[in-house]
């Protein structure tokens, strides 16, 4: 089959990969401008040379067999390695988050900067409408996170819109600051410290080059209350919630800017994926299973079971 993906995050590419190995021709389409979604990485000149943010997520675990084994190819392959830092099995990609979905990208078709406005049945063919034009596949995964999900299956299959929209994510205010010398803090994370629900020193992660850097993250509920603040307010509040928590006096800021993600925690539907093979319709992502990067991947690779199931 001709089969489209929407959305090119981690499950999408999982997906995608078990398809193209069992024969299938896959094109994605990503509204994003290039690779990597919650697994993004950030890079900023500073007098120093360039600093670094893993901005979304910040590590990942490994508890299913199947998904263990694929990250140590990503090990063997150089795009992830351990950091005992954030506990044990803790790993992340190499030289930053985004190394992995790049490093899975580059395997496939992607059209970056592509948002398919709609999805239409003709015939056997299901039409996909973007900006440019239009594409046709005989069948369609949609992977992206809940909330975008019920504008493109409700008219096909209500139910999956109504559980979609059930399942709600929670959104992150998080701020990137690279520092003209080192903080002055014994280790390298932090959890749940008043309204920080996590910073770490991105510097100190392996294979990471350049200037003190760290990424402090708003807890869900303090993100929550700040959603509309301006970026320059979060960044004041967050790095004074920094310095009490470290206990210290931060050094001087040589770059600082912040991201708002809306989307950032995806909730859990309590199923891996679904697939109505009469439609050649079906839906993947961590938000079916739980806010885990190992949840995407475990989603998207049960996605194309279920399409080579028949």
């Amino acid at each position: 089959m001709q089969i489209a993906i929407i959305g090119a995050g981690l499950a999408g590419l999982s997906a995608a990969n078990a398809l193209v190995t069992a024969g299938h021709t896959v094109g994605l389409f990503d509204k994003a401008r290039g690779p990597g979604g919650r697994m993004s990485t950030r890079r900023t000149e500073t007098e120093r040379g360039l600093a670094f943010f893993d901005h979304g997520a910040q590590y990942f675990t490994a508890r299913d067999p199947g998904f263990a084994a694929e990250v140590a190819r990503w090990e063997a392959a150089g795009s992830a390695a351990r950091w005992p830092a954030a506990g044990e099995g803790a790993w992340v990609g190499t030289p930053g988050m985004n190394a992995i979905i790049k490093g899975l990208a580059a395997d496939h078709a992607v059209q970056w900067n592509c948002r398919i406005e709609s999805l239409s049945r003709e015939g056997a063919l299901w039409r996909l409408k973007h900006a440019d034009g239009t594409e046709t596949a005989d069948a369609v995964i949609v992977a992206v996170p809940a909330e975008q999900v019920a504008d493109l299956v409700a008219a096909h299959r209500g139910e999956w819109a109504e559980l979609a929209q059930a399942t709600r994510s929670q959104p992150c205010w998080t701020v990137m600051a690279a520092f003209g010398s080192r903080v002055d803090f014994a280790g390298d994370c932090l959890r749940t410290e008043g309204a920080i629900g996590w910073a770490a020193r991105n510097s100190a992660k392996p294979g990471r080059t350049g200037p003190e850097s760290w990424v402090v993250q708003g807890s869900p509920a303090w993100s929550t209350e700040h959603l509309e603040d301006d970026a320059e307010t979060v960044i004041a509040l967050l790095l004074a919630e920094l310095a009490a928590a470290l206990g210290c006096e931060l050094p001087e800021t040589i770059a600082v800017q912040a991201h708002r993600w809306r989307y950032a925690m995806s909730g859990s539907a309590g199923r891996t994926a679904v697939w109505d093979g009469s439609l050649g319709l079906g839906l993947c992502g961590d938000w079916l299973v739980g806010p885990r990067i190992e949840s995407a991947w475990v989603s998207g690779r049960a996605l194309a079971g279920l399409v080579l199931a028949g």
